[in-house]
């Protein structure tokens, strides 16, 4: 696996009782990670893929965890998550953005669903790493997007040799 999502999540000031959210949840590696340190909170876990989310859900039943709400949703559709306004404490968009058609849509809706003094996390492929896709985004392109909507960049996190990780605060 080339993230980790326990690495990423030590670097970010956590409480029990937030309220967070993985866009773009895919098998649900961050809302797993998230659902384990959330526990007396609730995590989104949503994805415009069906398989993934049925894949999800049987871990889900495996293992236990009841603190994952699972949502089949297009997050690039304005209110596209179907979370409520100011609701997330936390977003995470990991891998997602260099894949989206309208990257803002994605971010726009993240920052409509998150709390004042929230936090967005956004991780993505490095430039300069030949592993991953190869059209990528640029830190630069996500750090425009989340400013232009009213976003504070707060600083850059590690997230291992092919990746970047980018920290905003509403």
């Amino acid at each position: 696996m080339f993230l980790d999502p326990e690495k990423i999540l030590n670097q970010l000031e956590l409480r029990s009782d937030m309220q967070a959210a993985e866009f773009g949840c895919g098998a649900g590696n961050f809302s797993f990670a998230l659902a384990k340190r959330l526990d007396q909170g609730l995590v989104w876990a949503i994805d415009v893929l069906a398989e993934p989310l049925s894949a999800l859900k049987g871990r889900q039943v495996l293992e236990k965890v009841v603190n994952i709400k699972i949502v089949r949703a297009d997050l690039e559709k304005p209110r596209g998550s179907t979370m409520p306004d100011s609701s997330a404490d936390l977003i995470v968009i990991p891998n997602v953005l260099f894949q989206a058609q309208d990257k803002t849509a994605i971010i726009e809706e993240a920052e409509r669903v998150l709390k004042t003094r929230g936090v967005i996390v956004v991780i993505d492929w490095s430039l300069d790493t030949s592993q991953g896709p190869e059209k990528k985004v640029s830190p630069e392109e996500i750090k425009k997007i989340a400013e232009d909507l009213g976003l504070e960049f707060k600083k850059e996190i590690e997230a291992g040799k092919y990746h970047f990780a980018l920290v905003f605060e509403k």
